[in-house]
């Protein structure tokens, strides 16, 4: 379950059984009035009210007194609590009235009732809320992007030849210094010194522009990697089902597109190449180390030894800390995107603080994730920088020894030491990179969770072909439609026996009260959701068999909550026929009554109109999606369907009955289907089919229904 405060995940909460009583500590009494009583409960694993169980305490003492800072205040609860550890289940909460409370004069408290209810996981309504995590096949996620890296696998195999040349001559040069001591210098041959100090400057040179060249070469392919990547994604998202994107959080989706992507890209560009580099650096190093010396060489390696122990234990605990940060990630963008979109009900409701301390502790839970990862990463560079560091103390002791004693050169000496000091900063770097690539990996788990997930709403296999005379009949035949469900919860049946057939160039209107159907029928027509059970047909072709593009150019929507993006007036009126013209949009505007008020922007047509067009009026946001149904392009041909949302909801009497006016003459020549609640919306069609439970209970034109349907004249405001 992820905690809407904490945004943790929570499957199992402790129960309690007597009375619970919460309130403010005495130290905190002391410190004057104290936050909410919801505050406390929703930090002490319990609810007041809304249902939804939150994260208990740490430090929960069974059968003791729990406490917590919350906002800087200390809240406490005593009672009964049981349970052999805190994955016990949650609590179903009775809260009694304050008056029933114990709590001090001035202090918000409660005592509640808790009934335990033994659960034996997470409900699948919780779990929807991210893209279920998979269980993790080692690398298997990271493998799989190898088809998409291999259109730039010259540059990339250039790229890590560079890296392995560089570190190549890294290892070149203490071998030419050990030659100078050990020459020139013990000769004190002066001119001797010239040719070894050139080949050390041309070494260098070579290990400058090898660090230069591979930079240069990465960039590109990295870069184009992420944008493919995340194109890919993209497309994915819009090819999910609507049901998929209504059990996901934004933020979520928005976290892995972004976040996630650019940490696979900083792994292809240095992480992933330099661990292959060091996998070939570090034998050969050993090696040379070796050849020069074997004393050092051993000691160098049993100092290293240990690393392996901490790197392996590293692995296990980071990879886990990793996937919650990034989960946690998600979750703080959901926080802030929706704070963002809403911030007009958060001003106008005052509720921008709590919005704040619910970012805020999100922030916090974060923050202790991102420092347990600070930590197990400082433990491991302590341990990367320590044991090499000793080795070549050690080497060092053991070299002195052996120059002083004449088995070694003073040359070796400092060539083993040299090259022992390189070699520790492939073993340091091991620990970031490490760090790199569990990110990295975890980032791809969370990747190929949303490209793996199926495609519940596709083209058909065998595609069939609308006449190309298409009249526009449209037959809903005994259909049936429950939203999908949610794991193993119940099925939410919302449609049962639909049966209705509207005449090319008809025009049926919806009418039926709240959670009666109406919107789940309409978002049947261009397969938003798929049909439970039963058929529509257009020209007698089953929807089901046509290609989506096909379907969604002959069927036009809008819905009753209008939704405009981010561009012109003109991009978000043309946004179903890319093709239409100035002149078709003029059209659209005219019939929507909205041409006044665009032509009034500071730009008209090419205004833009900013995210979800909050810089409009409810009435203006509505009548341009009205206009972007109407748009009579070259899409828009006889035989079109329209499907619109209870289209006029937002406007005054007078617009709407101006654009009513406009908007008959288009009905006339499409098949549309509309939601009506108002009677000048249901005037507007030549049939109304009254929606009852899921079931059509009624049909006739609307002075029949207004005169034969006490049900109808009720939803119609009593009108007779």
């Amino acid at each position: 379950m992820i905690d809407p405060l904490f945004g943790g995940r929570y499957s199992r909460l402790p129960h309690c059984i007597g009375p619970l009583n919460c309130g403010p500590t005495a130290n905190e009494r002391s410190r004057g009035p104290s936050a909410p009583l919801g505050w406390a409960l929703g930090s002490l694993g319990v609810e007041h009210g809304s249902g939804v169980r939150r994260p208990v305490a740490e430090g929960v003492d069974v059968g003791g007194v729990a406490e917590r800072k919350i906002g800087g205040r200390e809240w406490g609860c005593s009672g009964t609590l049981e349970g052999p550890n805190l994955s016990d289940p949650g609590a179903n909460i009775t809260r009694r009235p304050l008056a029933e409370t114990n709590q001090p004069t001035g202090h918000q408290g409660g005592v509640l009732s808790v009934t335990s209810e033994l659960a034996a996981a997470e409900s699948e309504a919780d779990r929807s809320e991210r893209p279920a995590p998979r269980s993790s096949r080692g690398m298997v996620s990271l493998w799989r992007f190898l088809p998409f890296l291999r259109p730039y696998r010259v540059p990339l195999l250039l790229a890590n030849a560079l890296a392995i040349v560089t570190a190549s001559t890294a290892i070149a040069i203490p071998l030419v210094i050990a030659r100078v001591i050990d020459g020139p210098i013990a000769r004190r041959d002066f001119v001797g010194l010239l040719a070894p100090v050139a080949l050390i400057f041309l070494l260098g040179s070579l290990e400058s522009f090898g660090m230069w060249g591979r930079r240069w070469l990465v960039s590109k392919p990295s870069t184009m990697f992420e944008i493919t990547m995340r194109a890919k994604l993209f497309t994915q998202l819009q090819a999910l089902s609507i049901g998929r994107h209504d059990g996901w959080q934004s933020g979520q989706l928005l976290s892995r597109a972004i976040d996630d992507l650019s940490v696979l890209r900083r792994f292809v560009a240095f992480a992933g190449p330099f661990l292959i580099v060091n996998g070939v650096i570090m034998p050969t190093g050993l090696i040379v180390l070796f050849a020069m010396n074997w004393q050092v060489g051993l000691i160098f390696t049993v100092t290293s030894l240990p690393l392996t122990l901490f790197c392996t234990r590293f692995v296990r605990r980071f990879e886990v800390a990793s996937r919650r940060s990034q989960d946690q990630s998600g979750d703080l963008a959901t926080i802030a995107q929706e704070s963002a979109q809403g911030v007009r009900v958060l001003k106008a409701l005052g509720r921008g603080r709590f919005f704040g301390s619910r970012f805020t502790a999100l922030s916090r839970e974060l923050q202790r994730t991102e420092m347990e990862k600070v930590r197990l990463d400082a433990t491991l560079w302590a341990a990367l920088v320590t044991l090499p560091t000793v080795s070549i103390a050690l080497s060092l002791g053991v070299g002195g020894y052996s120059v002083v004693h004449g088995s070694m050169t003073m040359g070796t000496l400092v060539a083993s030491i040299t090259l022992a000091t390189f070699l520790q900063w492939p073993i340091i770097w091991l620990g970031f990179l490490l760090s790199e690539l569990f990110e990295a990996r975890t980032a791809a788990d969370r990747y190929w969770e949303i490209i793996d997930t199926p495609l519940d709403i596709a083209d058909p296999a065998h595609p069939v072909e609308l006449p190309t005379a298409l009249h526009g009949e449209l037959v809903i035949d005994r259909v049936r439609f429950a939203y999908p469900r949610s794991g193993d919860g119940p099925e939410h049946t919302v449609l049962e026996e639909i049966s209705l057939r509207i005449r090319p160039g008809e025009t049926v209107a919806l009418v039926g009260a709240t959670g009666s159907g109406k919107t789940a029928l309409l978002e049947l027509i261009p397969r938003l959701y798929d049909v439970s059970g039963g058929s529509i047909t257009i020209d007698g072709v089953d929807i089901a068999t046509l290609r989506l593009a096909e379907l969604r150019r002959v069927v036009t929507v809008a819905f009753e909550e209008p939704v405009l993006f981010s561009a012109s007036v003109r991009e978000n009126v043309a946004l179903g026929d890319s093709r239409a013209t100035d002149a078709d949009v003029r059209q659209a505007l005219d019939i929507a009554q909205a041409s006044e008020f665009v032509d009034a922007l500071p730009w008209g047509l090419d205004t833009r109109i900013g995210e979800q067009g909050m810089s409009l009026s409810g009435g203006q946001r509505q009548r341009l999606a009205l206009a972007r149904a109407v748009l009579t392009g070259e899409t828009a041909a006889s035989g079109r369907i329209m499907v619109l949302d209870d289209p006029l909801s937002a406007l005054d009497v007078e617009t709407e009955e101006r654009v009513q006016d406009r908007l008959r003459a288009v009905l006339s020549g499409a098949t549309t289907l509309l939601v009506a609640h108002r009677p000048s919306t249901a005037a507007l069609a030549d049939r109304v089919a009254l929606l009852a439970d899921g079931r059509i209970v009624a049909e006739g034109s609307h002075e029949k229904l207004l005169r034969t349907s006490s049900h109808y004249r009720e939803l119609m405001g009593g009108e007779a």
